[in-house]
């Protein structure tokens, strides 16, 4: 672990005017402050910031990124971090990564490798790419399986697959247990009825609405998150195909009042948010100690109405 000694015999200063730069002392010099911060660049070092903070008696932030704020599953999640957060006395800094917008923060967290050493560091929702750390995620494959089995109990044999194209492991974890329902309850295994949004869920659901008008159309859709979900709920109303049965991945707003209400399954994000916290804490308080690695939660199928709809006869 590189420390501030460290950086301070690289740069050939001592550890005291190595503060002085961090801290941004006006008396240090314009060739003292770039020999250090070569030494800092050199050594990856990050200076632990909830240290500081800690014995300068000041709260403590914690910054927390997600995907997209607007997804229902995200707000919740974040609303429970903050709570429990700031009932610890203890600030939270949030920020939306909008993976689409950067590439790297969608394929692989290793960029953060330089901050790890120095900061806690917990993933939730989502297992750490290129980096290792622990994480918190759901039962992504075993909840797919569920929803998919629970269709086909109902009699369908044609289930649809409606999930966003992005490099984001969920959806893969999601799609492969589909596939396996798919293989165990000797349903349809058709290329056209996994379907990819790439751009707007909205403009893929009505595409995926269209298709129920072709021969062997699937009778079922599993969504495998709130977005889609809420953009094939929508276009089904919209065309008048209540008969299709669906089950969601993440419970959507309102769900119980359409008709019929959506059959989810329950991720449970206020949760998933505060097993974090827990993690996080841990991880804080000792450093060094071993935590579990990774920890997946249940999810709870939530029978409605839509997800126990017969096969349509049309």
């Amino acid at each position: 672990m590189t420390t501030m000694r460290d950086v301070a015999r690289v740069a050939g200063v001592s550890a005291k005017t190595v503060s002085r730069v961090f801290n941004d002392d006006p008396h240090v010099t314009e060739e003292t402050r770039d020999r250090v911060r070569w030494a800092m660049q050199k050594l990856n070092y990050v200076p632990n910031l909830l240290a500081r903070s800690f014995r300068a008696g000041a709260d403590a932030a914690v910054g927390l990124a997600v995907p997209d704020l607007a997804d229902p599953f995200f707000a919740t999640m974040t609303s429970s971090i903050e709570l429990d957060l700031m009932r610890r006395g203890m600030a939270v800094v949030v920020t939306s990564l909008h993976p689409g917008a950067d590439e790297r923060t969608a394929l692989e967290q290793s960029y953060l490798a330089p901050w790890r050493e120095r900061t806690p560091m917990v993933f939730v929702d989502r297992a750490p790419r290129g980096l290792s750390g622990v994480y918190v995620i759901e039962d992504d494959v075993g909840g797919a399986r569920d929803a998919v089995t629970h269709l086909a109990r109902h009699g369908h044999r044609r289930v649809a697959f409606f999930g966003v194209s992005t490099p984001v492991a969920t959806t893969a974890r999601r799609l492969k247990g589909y596939r396996s329902a798919v293989a165990e309850n000797g349903l349809a295994d058709r290329p056209d009825l996994v379907c990819m949004s790439f751009e707007s869920p909205g403009e893929s659901a009505a595409e995926l609405v269209k298709r129920l008008a072709a021969p062997d159309p699937p009778t079922a859709v599993f969504s495998s998150n709130i977005p889609c979900t809420m953009a094939l709920v929508l276009a089904l109303h919209q065309a008048g195909r209540t008969d299709v049965a669906v089950v969601g991945f993440g419970d959507i707003p309102m769900a119980e009042a359409l008709a019929p209400a959506v059959t989810v399954l329950d991720q449970d994000p206020a949760g998933l948010g505060r097993i974090a916290v827990e993690r996080l804490l841990q991880r804080i308080e000792d450093p060094h100690a071993p935590l579990r690695r990774k920890t997946v939660l249940p999810v709870r199928l939530i029978p409605r109405g839509s997800g126990e709809l017969p096969p349509s006869r049309t």
